[in-house]
């Protein structure tokens, strides 16, 4: 029995264990008990400390630095509470994931004792090695000092394993000549900047009670699980995340009975257990269900802050990597993780409210005579037009490649949605003063048994990657595994870029003066309704007249890093104080850089299995056809598999080659641009040899486990 054949043996005995205590564990007991909370805070900090805490937690002044100890003894004291007895700094450094280092409470005392001890200093400011992460050219080798500061605003929480609890303290990581070296700093930099402008435009509609205006975030993660055993005898999964080679199932998601579906019992089990794991962390979980590929499912949490929510996101993410672990299943987090069917993305839910709570793109009942509401609509309609190749950047990835511009994905052109409601409304507006909204309506089903359904007043569109959903945008076309930091740190300062343009023009205005204000708005629709967009994104048609609208279509990741270095870029981020020239550079470095290491690695992993595994199953299955019957139907089978064979040869070796010539570049950008023009189409040309074979080489010979084993073996 080959290795394949025992891990889907095992399968067929697997029981689903039960989860602990999840009925008992009542979402509203156990909700934020791993969290340094308010309540926590209130419990553990004295009053007058709570009180200044939450004033800088709530953005109302900076931290006292008189309080620091006193809040550090308090954090202390809960943490050792829930037997914690290490203490890390978390943080986001360049690299795509999370990083910390464990420090232990314990602190000899010089008497053979030791005891528990926690200062502010050890609170505030730890030091990483800031050579040892992506720095893009800010740090050398041998310049190792990195800080990392305490996010105040980002709660501190535990993270409890079997063998052990650590307190967790959220931190931002800067270098020793303070420059950002993670995706934390820029995130919150661009965030003041919005809110900065934004309160600018509200004081000229008399808001005198807002001090801040914060964007919020609901990013809806998609993901694959599949079964531990049968991803082990990947190396493809192992090593890349997604599958280099592999035939099309017989069947996969063309009866289209995947999406919204029954959950199975073993991944229930799973989504039970996630959703127990992130409302201790006071992560609001909020929706579970199957996604359109077979095995792929979602969750999605309710809105918070977007700097929380980026955090929460990641811990998201490395939550179900350890669950999906415990239940014998592995995570496939990449966008593209089986050909030929849909991939995941990240469907980042944003908006802007008030410190107050009001929701700044809510239309209200009535959207044509809500003039704040336009402001910033129009706002963001023209900060997606002039900056669509800065928003394309953001989401530009290896991984994201392979998703942007197929059927389950928006197209690499950005564009926005309105709905037909705020399109008539903005097309009025663009004439002058808007008169009227359509309304909805309501859905007789034709049953006296069904209930009358309120109809909204537009539809929605998945197509589009960047959707209007209510009192939202939909940033659709993020991808499923990257962080979500750097695309809102781009949405953020664009937006705040046109809010500033708003406000400089509305305070030449008396306030009140809405002709002025009408004037104003339908002049920036005017020069950017090119951008909105209400048909099929995923059509030819689409992308014939977008050109035609002189919209940018950066189709890859070598296509649209180069937006980053334009004179255009640099002045946007260092005039709101987002990012320095050197910082922006540098994070175009990393980019370029990490595209080259991952197709790299990918066109290595290839080859290796393709030589390693499929010509030796290959040439196995030859010699079994030689010792059979010398038939004209084995005689043909084994002339068109020995033509594979050779092809197979012919294909490794083009690889090899190509790989290697894109190495003697002489830039990174150039190598990017071999890897993508010369590398990824020889390594399209051997998968189709080997997926050719694997529908010819007998079953029991093949190495690797089958798409229709992966994707429906449970």
């Amino acid at each position: 029995m080959t290795a394949r054949q025992a891990a889907i043996s095992a399968i067929a005995t697997h029981r689903v264990a039960k989860t602990q205590d999840y009925l008992k564990d009542a979402g509203a007991v156990i909700y934020g008990s791993y969290v340094f909370n308010e309540g926590a805070q209130q419990k553990y900090l004295a009053k007058p400390i709570y009180r200044k805490l939450r004033q800088t937690i709530d953005g109302l002044g900076p931290l006292d630095p008189e309080i620091v100890d006193a809040v550090a003894h308090g954090v202390k004291e809960w943490a050792l509470a829930h037997g914690a007895t290490h203490y890390t700094h978390w943080f986001v450094p360049m690299t795509g994931s999370t990083a910390e280092k464990h420090d232990s409470f314990l602190t000899p005392t010089g008497d053979g004792q030791t005891i528990a001890a926690f200062s502010g200093q050890n609170l505030l400011q730890g030091e990483p090695d800031a050579s040892s992460f992506p720095s893009g050219g800010l740090r050398a080798t041998f310049e190792a000092r990195g800080y990392t500061g305490w996010d105040v605003t980002s709660p501190i929480f535990l993270q409890v394993e079997p063998n052990g609890v650590t307190m967790t303290i959220p931190t931002a990581y800067v270098s020793f000549t303070g420059e950002a070296l993670d995706f934390k700093i820029p995130l919150l930099r661009s965030q003041e900047a919005l809110g900065v402008q934004a309160l600018r435009v509200l004081r000229w509609f008399d808001n005198t009670t807002a001090e801040r205006v914060i964007t919020n975030i609901g990013p809806e993660q998609e993901y694959f699980l599949i079964d531990r055993r049968l991803a082990e005898q990947r190396p493809d999964l192992l090593l890349t995340g997604r599958t280099l080679f592999g035939a099309p199932s017989p069947k996969g998601q063309e009866l289209e009975d995947q999406y919204f579906g029954p959950i199975r019992e073993r991944i229930l089990a799973f989504m039970m257990d996630l959703d127990r794991e992130l409302w201790r962390l006071g992560i609001p979980a909020k929706t579970r269900h199957n996604e359109v590929a077979p095995a792929q499912f979602e969750m999605a949490p309710v809105y918070e802050a977007t700097s929380v929510g980026s955090d929460h996101n990641m811990i998201v993410m490395s939550h179900m990597r350890r669950l999906a672990s415990q239940h014998g299943l592995m995570l496939l987090i990449h966008e593209k993780p089986f050909a030929g069917i849909n991939g995941s993305g990240k469907h980042n839910n944003w908006s802007m409210a008030t410190d107050g709570g009001e929701n700044l793109l809510d239309p209200g009942n009535d959207p044509h005579a809500n003039a704040q509401f336009l402001a910033f609509l129009v706002a963001v309609i023209r900060a997606v037009n002039v900056h669509a190749d800065l928003l394309r950047a953001a989401i530009a990835d290896a991984g994201n490649d392979h998703r942007l511009g197929a059927n389950e994905a928006p197209p690499a052109i950005v564009s926005i949605f309105l709905g037909e409601q705020l399109e008539d409304v903005i097309a009025q507006l663009e004439q002058g003063p808007a008169a009227a909204s359509k309304k909805g309506g309501e859905l007789r089903l034709g049953a006296t048994s069904l209930p009358v359904l309120a109809k909204d007043a537009t539809d929605r569109n998945r197509t589009s990657p960047f959707a209007f959903t209510g009192n939202k945008f939909e940033f659709r076309a993020v991808g499923s595994s990257a962080p979500i930091y750097w695309p809102q740190t781009v949405l953020n300062t664009a937006v705040a870029d046109s809010l500033k343009q708003l406000a400089d023009e509305l305070d030449k205005l008396d306030h009140g003066d809405f002709v002025s204000l009408t004037t104003i708005l339908s002049t920036i629709i005017k020069a950017n309704k090119q951008v909105l967009f209400e048909g099929n994104g995923y059509s030819e048609a689409w992308h014939a007249e977008a050109a035609r609208r002189h919209l940018p279509n950066n189709r890859t990741t070598v296509d649209a890093l180069p937006a980053l270095t334009t004179t255009t870029a640099k002045a946007l981020f260092s005039s709101f104080g987002v990012l320095s020239e050197r910082e922006l550079a540098s994070r175009v470095e990393i980019n370029w850089e990490r595209y080259v290491k991952i197709q790299d690695i990918e066109a290595s992993t290839a080859m290796d299995i393709a030589s390693t595994m499929i010509l030796p199953a290959t040439a196995r299955y030859l010699g079994q056809l030689a010792g059979a019957s010398s038939s004209r139907g084995i005689s043909a089978v084994s002339e068109r598999v020995s033509g594979l064979a050779d092809a197979l040869v012919d294909r490794i070796a083009a690889l090899e080659r190509a790989q290697h010539a894109a190495h003697k570049a002489r830039s990174v950008q150039a190598e990017a641009k071999a890897f993508a023009t010369e590398v990824i189409p020889a390594q399209e040309a051997l998968r189709a040899v080997v997926d050719e074979l694997e529908t010819l080489v007998a079953d029991d010979l093949w190495p690797l486990p089958k798409y229709r084993e992966m994707l429906f073996q449970y």
